[in-house]
Protein backbone atom coordinates (compact mmCIF):
# COMPACT_ATOMS: atom_id res chain seq x y z
CA UNK A 1 0.00 0.00 0.00
CA UNK A 2 1.32 3.03 -1.15
CA UNK A 3 1.17 6.36 0.40
CA UNK A 4 -0.07 9.71 -1.34
CA UNK A 5 0.74 13.30 -0.39
CA UNK A 6 -0.67 15.63 -2.28
CA UNK A 7 1.26 18.40 -3.01
CA UNK A 8 -1.73 21.38 -3.74
CA UNK A 9 -4.17 21.87 -2.36
CA UNK A 10 -8.32 22.32 -4.14
CA UNK A 11 -9.64 25.70 -3.53
CA UNK A 12 -12.94 24.94 -1.13
CA UNK A 13 -15.99 23.75 -2.96
CA UNK A 14 -18.62 27.38 -3.24
CA UNK A 15 -21.62 26.70 -0.88
CA UNK A 16 -24.67 25.37 -2.36
CA UNK A 17 -27.24 27.70 -3.70
CA UNK A 18 -29.83 28.67 -1.66
CA UNK A 19 -33.39 27.87 -2.79
CA UNK A 20 -35.32 31.17 -3.32
CA UNK A 21 -39.30 31.28 -2.21
CA UNK A 22 -41.36 31.19 -5.05
CA UNK A 23 -43.87 33.89 -5.49
CA UNK A 24 -46.80 31.59 -4.25
CA UNK A 25 -44.80 30.49 -0.81
CA UNK A 26 -44.35 34.69 -0.73
CA UNK A 27 -47.68 35.46 -1.25
CA UNK A 28 -49.78 32.21 0.04
CA UNK A 29 -47.32 30.43 1.91
CA UNK A 30 -49.56 30.53 5.71
CA UNK A 31 -53.07 32.03 6.66
CA UNK A 32 -51.55 35.36 7.50
CA UNK A 33 -49.83 35.53 4.36
CA UNK A 34 -52.76 34.78 2.35
CA UNK A 35 -55.05 36.79 4.34
CA UNK A 36 -52.33 39.70 3.63
CA UNK A 37 -52.42 39.05 0.07
CA UNK A 38 -55.81 38.85 -0.55
CA UNK A 39 -56.84 42.01 1.18
CA UNK A 40 -54.29 43.66 -1.05
CA UNK A 41 -55.83 42.25 -3.94
CA UNK A 42 -59.35 43.43 -3.01
CA UNK A 43 -57.70 47.09 -2.20
CA UNK A 44 -56.57 47.66 -5.62
CA UNK A 45 -59.45 46.08 -6.90
CA UNK A 46 -61.76 48.72 -5.27
CA UNK A 47 -59.26 51.68 -6.11
CA UNK A 48 -57.48 51.19 -8.69
CA UNK A 49 -60.06 51.31 -11.62
CA UNK A 50 -61.46 55.13 -10.56
CA UNK A 51 -57.79 56.28 -10.16
CA UNK A 52 -56.87 55.09 -13.44
CA UNK A 53 -60.17 56.48 -14.95
CA UNK A 54 -59.43 60.03 -13.20
CA UNK A 55 -56.03 60.46 -13.70
CA UNK A 56 -55.93 58.97 -17.41
CA UNK A 57 -59.01 57.80 -19.13
CA UNK A 58 -61.05 61.17 -17.92
CA UNK A 59 -58.41 63.67 -17.41
CA UNK A 60 -58.04 66.44 -19.64
CA UNK A 61 -55.05 66.75 -21.71
CA UNK A 62 -55.04 69.59 -23.51
CA UNK A 63 -56.52 73.12 -23.18
CA UNK A 64 -56.15 76.59 -23.31
CA UNK A 65 -57.69 77.36 -20.27
CA UNK A 66 -59.73 75.38 -17.54
CA UNK A 67 -62.92 75.79 -18.61
CA UNK A 68 -62.64 71.77 -19.65
CA UNK A 69 -61.55 71.18 -16.52
CA UNK A 70 -64.12 72.35 -14.88
CA UNK A 71 -66.65 70.32 -16.65
CA UNK A 72 -68.71 68.07 -15.07
CA UNK A 73 -66.85 64.27 -14.98
CA UNK A 74 -63.98 66.34 -15.69
CA UNK A 75 -61.01 64.04 -14.50
CA UNK A 76 -57.29 65.46 -13.85
CA UNK A 77 -56.48 68.68 -15.56
CA UNK A 78 -52.72 67.78 -16.67
CA UNK A 79 -53.53 70.99 -19.19
CA UNK A 80 -52.65 72.91 -16.24
CA UNK A 81 -49.72 71.51 -15.41
CA UNK A 82 -48.35 71.66 -18.57
CA UNK A 83 -49.28 75.58 -18.80
CA UNK A 84 -48.12 76.31 -15.55
CA UNK A 85 -44.87 73.39 -15.74
CA UNK A 86 -42.09 76.46 -16.15
CA UNK A 87 -43.50 78.65 -13.39
CA UNK A 88 -43.70 75.06 -11.48
CA UNK A 89 -39.72 74.81 -12.29
CA UNK A 90 -38.08 78.34 -12.19
CA UNK A 91 -40.68 80.81 -10.64
CA UNK A 92 -40.22 84.11 -12.23
CA UNK A 93 -36.32 83.15 -13.06
CA UNK A 94 -36.27 85.28 -16.35
CA UNK A 95 -33.26 83.04 -18.01
CA UNK A 96 -34.67 79.05 -17.57
CA UNK A 97 -31.62 78.53 -19.70
CA UNK A 98 -28.83 79.19 -16.83
CA UNK A 99 -31.20 76.79 -14.66
CA UNK A 100 -30.62 73.96 -16.56
CA UNK A 101 -27.29 73.73 -17.16
CA UNK A 102 -26.39 74.58 -13.46
CA UNK A 103 -29.51 71.58 -12.85
CA UNK A 104 -27.53 69.50 -15.40
CA UNK A 105 -24.14 69.88 -14.06
CA UNK A 106 -25.28 69.36 -10.61
CA UNK A 107 -26.78 65.67 -12.23
CA UNK A 108 -23.71 64.96 -14.29
CA UNK A 109 -21.87 65.20 -10.94
CA UNK A 110 -23.96 62.96 -8.98
CA UNK A 111 -24.55 60.31 -11.13
CA UNK A 112 -20.47 60.68 -11.60
CA UNK A 113 -20.01 60.09 -7.82
CA UNK A 114 -22.62 57.66 -7.57
CA UNK A 115 -21.74 55.19 -9.94
CA UNK A 116 -19.98 52.41 -8.42
CA UNK A 117 -16.75 51.75 -10.30
CA UNK A 118 -16.39 55.23 -12.18
CA UNK A 119 -12.89 56.35 -12.34
CA UNK A 120 -11.50 59.80 -11.88
CA UNK A 121 -13.51 60.04 -8.63
CA UNK A 122 -11.42 62.46 -6.84
CA UNK A 123 -12.25 64.89 -9.73
CA UNK A 124 -15.80 64.56 -9.45
CA UNK A 125 -15.72 65.09 -5.69
CA UNK A 126 -13.56 68.19 -5.95
CA UNK A 127 -16.23 69.09 -8.95
CA UNK A 128 -19.02 68.72 -6.48
CA UNK A 129 -18.14 70.23 -3.79
CA UNK A 130 -15.89 73.08 -5.37
CA UNK A 131 -17.05 73.57 -8.51
CA UNK A 132 -20.51 73.28 -8.78
CA UNK A 133 -20.81 75.90 -5.96
CA UNK A 134 -18.62 78.72 -7.52
CA UNK A 135 -20.17 77.81 -11.47
CA UNK A 136 -23.53 77.41 -9.68
CA UNK A 137 -23.19 80.55 -8.37
CA UNK A 138 -22.19 82.33 -11.42
CA UNK A 139 -24.89 80.52 -13.21
CA UNK A 140 -27.61 81.62 -11.17
CA UNK A 141 -26.78 84.49 -9.38
CA UNK A 142 -24.79 85.83 -12.45
CA UNK A 143 -21.48 88.01 -13.14
CA UNK A 144 -22.04 90.99 -15.46
CA UNK A 145 -18.35 90.63 -16.70
CA UNK A 146 -19.40 87.50 -18.14
CA UNK A 147 -21.85 88.59 -19.52
CA UNK A 148 -24.75 87.18 -17.36
CA UNK A 149 -27.22 89.75 -15.86
CA UNK A 150 -27.23 89.76 -11.93
CA UNK A 151 -30.84 87.94 -10.94
CA UNK A 152 -31.79 88.19 -7.54
CA UNK A 153 -32.68 85.14 -5.23
CA UNK A 154 -36.20 87.40 -4.92
CA UNK A 155 -36.90 85.74 -8.42
CA UNK A 156 -36.04 82.43 -7.08
CA UNK A 157 -38.74 80.10 -7.22
CA UNK A 158 -40.03 76.44 -7.94
CA UNK A 159 -38.23 73.45 -8.19
CA UNK A 160 -35.03 75.84 -8.21
CA UNK A 161 -34.96 76.67 -4.71
CA UNK A 162 -36.53 73.09 -3.45
CA UNK A 163 -33.32 71.13 -4.90
CA UNK A 164 -30.95 74.06 -3.65
CA UNK A 165 -32.10 73.53 -0.19
CA UNK A 166 -31.74 70.25 -0.16
CA UNK A 167 -28.92 69.55 -2.32
CA UNK A 168 -26.94 71.96 0.20
CA UNK A 169 -28.73 70.21 3.33
CA UNK A 170 -27.63 67.02 2.55
CA UNK A 171 -24.17 67.74 1.15
CA UNK A 172 -23.60 69.78 4.74
CA UNK A 173 -25.28 67.53 6.74
CA UNK A 174 -22.93 64.56 6.49
CA UNK A 175 -19.98 65.98 7.57
CA UNK A 176 -21.12 68.46 9.64
CA UNK A 177 -22.59 65.29 11.38
CA UNK A 178 -19.69 63.70 11.12
CA UNK A 179 -17.99 66.16 13.11
CA UNK A 180 -20.86 66.74 15.72
CA UNK A 181 -20.69 62.76 16.34
CA UNK A 182 -17.01 62.97 16.85
CA UNK A 183 -16.99 66.12 18.91
CA UNK A 184 -19.61 64.30 21.16
CA UNK A 185 -16.91 61.26 21.82
CA UNK A 186 -13.96 63.86 22.24
CA UNK A 187 -11.97 63.41 25.54
CA UNK A 188 -11.97 67.35 25.75
CA UNK A 189 -14.66 68.42 28.01
CA UNK A 190 -15.46 71.66 26.53
CA UNK A 191 -15.60 70.39 23.17
CA UNK A 192 -17.60 67.29 23.82
CA UNK A 193 -20.35 69.88 26.12
CA UNK A 194 -20.22 71.96 23.09
CA UNK A 195 -21.34 69.09 20.71
CA UNK A 196 -23.59 67.86 23.34
CA UNK A 197 -25.46 71.12 23.62
CA UNK A 198 -25.55 71.70 20.19
CA UNK A 199 -26.90 68.09 19.12
CA UNK A 200 -29.69 68.32 21.81
CA UNK A 201 -30.69 71.98 21.51
CA UNK A 202 -31.14 71.45 17.66
CA UNK A 203 -33.08 68.23 17.96
CA UNK A 204 -35.33 69.40 20.26
CA UNK A 205 -36.34 72.36 18.81
CA UNK A 206 -39.02 72.15 15.41
CA UNK A 207 -37.43 72.58 12.24
CA UNK A 208 -39.69 76.05 11.77
CA UNK A 209 -38.56 77.26 15.29
CA UNK A 210 -34.52 76.97 13.60
CA UNK A 211 -35.44 78.56 10.41
CA UNK A 212 -37.22 81.27 12.45
CA UNK A 213 -33.88 81.78 14.47
CA UNK A 214 -31.52 81.87 11.65
CA UNK A 215 -34.04 84.12 9.84
CA UNK A 216 -34.28 86.83 12.27
CA UNK A 217 -31.30 86.05 15.05
CA UNK A 218 -28.36 85.35 12.76
CA UNK A 219 -28.66 88.69 10.94
CA UNK A 220 -28.25 90.25 14.55
CA UNK A 221 -24.74 88.68 15.10
CA UNK A 222 -23.55 89.81 11.90
CA UNK A 223 -22.66 93.33 11.47
CA UNK A 224 -25.08 95.05 8.87
CA UNK A 225 -23.10 94.88 5.69
CA UNK A 226 -22.76 91.19 6.27
CA UNK A 227 -26.27 90.35 6.43
CA UNK A 228 -26.45 87.13 4.54
CA UNK A 229 -29.04 86.74 1.94
CA UNK A 230 -32.77 85.35 2.38
CA UNK A 231 -31.70 82.34 0.91
CA UNK A 232 -28.50 81.86 3.00
CA UNK A 233 -30.44 82.36 5.86
CA UNK A 234 -32.64 79.40 5.65
CA UNK A 235 -29.99 77.32 4.13
CA UNK A 236 -27.90 77.99 7.38
CA UNK A 237 -30.58 76.37 9.46
CA UNK A 238 -31.52 73.28 7.60
CA UNK A 239 -27.91 72.55 7.31
CA UNK A 240 -27.99 72.78 11.00
CA UNK A 241 -30.74 70.93 11.63
CA UNK A 242 -29.79 68.32 8.93
CA UNK A 243 -26.46 67.42 10.69
CA UNK A 244 -27.54 67.44 14.04
CA UNK A 245 -29.98 64.71 13.54
CA UNK A 246 -27.32 62.96 11.21
CA UNK A 247 -24.68 63.16 13.85
CA UNK A 248 -27.00 60.96 16.41
CA UNK A 249 -26.98 58.17 13.46
CA UNK A 250 -23.38 58.51 13.18
CA UNK A 251 -22.79 57.95 16.67
CA UNK A 252 -24.77 54.96 16.63
CA UNK A 253 -22.33 53.18 13.51
CA UNK A 254 -19.37 54.64 15.74
CA UNK A 255 -20.72 52.23 18.51
CA UNK A 256 -21.61 49.61 16.42
CA UNK A 257 -17.53 49.23 15.51
CA UNK A 258 -15.71 46.70 17.55
CA UNK A 259 -12.46 48.47 20.13
CA UNK A 260 -10.92 45.89 17.65
CA UNK A 261 -10.88 47.85 14.74
CA UNK A 262 -8.84 50.95 16.55
CA UNK A 263 -6.67 48.51 18.52
CA UNK A 264 -5.81 46.73 15.35
CA UNK A 265 -5.35 49.82 13.25
CA UNK A 266 -2.86 51.09 16.28
CA UNK A 267 -1.14 48.00 15.95
CA UNK A 268 -0.24 48.50 12.35
CA UNK A 269 1.24 51.75 13.31
CA UNK A 270 -1.78 54.00 11.88
CA UNK A 271 -2.16 57.48 13.82
CA UNK A 272 -5.83 58.37 15.32
CA UNK A 273 -6.82 59.96 12.65
CA UNK A 274 -5.82 57.45 9.63
CA UNK A 275 -7.48 54.60 11.97
CA UNK A 276 -10.40 56.64 12.39
CA UNK A 277 -10.65 58.38 8.63
CA UNK A 278 -9.79 54.90 6.68
CA UNK A 279 -10.66 52.13 9.46
CA UNK A 280 -13.39 53.10 11.57
CA UNK A 281 -15.59 55.22 9.87
CA UNK A 282 -16.00 53.84 6.32
CA UNK A 283 -17.42 50.92 8.70
CA UNK A 284 -19.47 53.16 10.52
CA UNK A 285 -21.23 54.69 7.74
CA UNK A 286 -21.41 51.84 6.06
CA UNK A 287 -23.67 50.15 8.97
CA UNK A 288 -25.96 53.05 9.13
CA UNK A 289 -26.91 53.88 5.23
CA UNK A 290 -30.51 52.86 6.30
CA UNK A 291 -30.20 55.75 8.93
CA UNK A 292 -28.77 57.88 6.54
CA UNK A 293 -31.25 57.74 3.84
CA UNK A 294 -33.53 58.58 6.00
CA UNK A 295 -32.44 61.20 7.06
CA UNK A 296 -31.62 62.16 3.79
CA UNK A 297 -35.28 61.90 2.36
CA UNK A 298 -36.58 63.58 5.28
CA UNK A 299 -34.89 66.48 4.90
CA UNK A 300 -36.11 66.61 1.00
CA UNK A 301 -39.50 66.65 2.06
CA UNK A 302 -38.71 69.23 5.12
CA UNK A 303 -37.53 72.09 2.37
CA UNK A 304 -41.63 72.46 1.77
CA UNK A 305 -41.22 74.87 5.54
CA UNK A 306 -39.12 77.26 4.07
CA UNK A 307 -42.33 78.96 2.36
CA UNK A 308 -42.61 79.61 6.19
CA UNK A 309 -39.93 82.30 5.98
CA UNK A 310 -40.47 83.95 2.89
CA UNK A 311 -39.51 81.95 -0.20
CA UNK A 312 -41.30 80.52 -2.70
CA UNK A 313 -40.40 76.55 -2.76
CA UNK A 314 -41.64 74.00 -5.22
CA UNK A 315 -45.36 73.68 -3.09
CA UNK A 316 -45.36 77.39 -2.75
CA UNK A 317 -45.47 77.88 -6.56
CA UNK A 318 -48.30 75.37 -6.56
CA UNK A 319 -50.11 76.52 -4.54
CA UNK A 320 -49.73 80.07 -5.99
CA UNK A 321 -50.46 78.82 -9.71
CA UNK A 322 -54.10 77.68 -8.64
CA UNK A 323 -55.39 81.73 -7.83
CA UNK A 324 -55.00 82.22 -11.35
CA UNK A 325 -59.03 83.14 -12.56
CA UNK A 326 -58.53 81.16 -15.93
CA UNK A 327 -57.26 77.90 -13.87
CA UNK A 328 -59.10 78.06 -10.93
CA UNK A 329 -61.65 75.24 -9.96
CA UNK A 330 -61.65 72.25 -6.97
CA UNK A 331 -60.18 69.21 -9.74
CA UNK A 332 -57.54 71.65 -11.28
CA UNK A 333 -55.95 72.41 -7.67
CA UNK A 334 -56.11 68.66 -6.96
CA UNK A 335 -54.25 68.01 -10.01
CA UNK A 336 -51.11 70.43 -8.93
CA UNK A 337 -51.39 68.19 -5.18
CA UNK A 338 -50.94 65.81 -7.25
CA UNK A 339 -48.10 66.95 -9.37
CA UNK A 340 -46.14 67.84 -6.24
CA UNK A 341 -46.85 64.48 -4.77
CA UNK A 342 -45.58 62.24 -7.72
CA UNK A 343 -42.30 65.12 -7.62
CA UNK A 344 -41.58 64.43 -4.21
CA UNK A 345 -42.48 60.44 -4.38
CA UNK A 346 -40.03 60.47 -7.20
CA UNK A 347 -37.15 61.26 -5.84
CA UNK A 348 -37.50 59.91 -2.34
CA UNK A 349 -37.89 56.36 -3.91
CA UNK A 350 -34.73 57.37 -5.91
CA UNK A 351 -32.73 57.96 -2.77
CA UNK A 352 -34.22 54.44 -1.71
CA UNK A 353 -33.77 52.62 -4.36
CA UNK A 354 -30.29 53.43 -4.40
CA UNK A 355 -29.73 53.16 -0.70
CA UNK A 356 -31.01 49.47 -1.54
CA UNK A 357 -28.59 49.09 -3.47
CA UNK A 358 -26.01 50.44 -2.17
CA UNK A 359 -26.39 48.10 1.45
CA UNK A 360 -26.50 45.01 -0.78
CA UNK A 361 -23.18 45.84 -2.34
CA UNK A 362 -21.93 46.61 0.90
CA UNK A 363 -23.05 43.67 1.97
CA UNK A 364 -21.65 41.55 -0.71
CA UNK A 365 -18.58 43.14 0.12
CA UNK A 366 -18.49 41.91 3.37
CA UNK A 367 -19.13 38.70 2.91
Amino acid sequence: MSDFLRAEFLSPLPPPPARGKSWREKLFGDARATAITLGLLVAAGLLLPPAVRYLFIDAVWTAPDGALCRAPGAGACWAYVAAKLPFFIYGAYPQPWRVNTAFLLALVLIVWLLRPRAKYKNYALGGFFIGLPVVGFILLHGAPALGLPVVGTNLWGGALVSLIMALAGMTAALPGGVALALGRRSKLPALRWLCVGTIEFVRGAPLIAVLFMANVLLPLFLPPDWAPDRLLRPLFGIALFASAYMAEVVRGGLAAVPLGQSEAAAALGFSRWQGLRLIVLPQALGAVVPGIVNNFVALFKDTTLVAIVGLFDFLHAIETARLDPAWAGPQIALTGYIFAAAFYLGFCLAMSSYARALEGRLAEARR
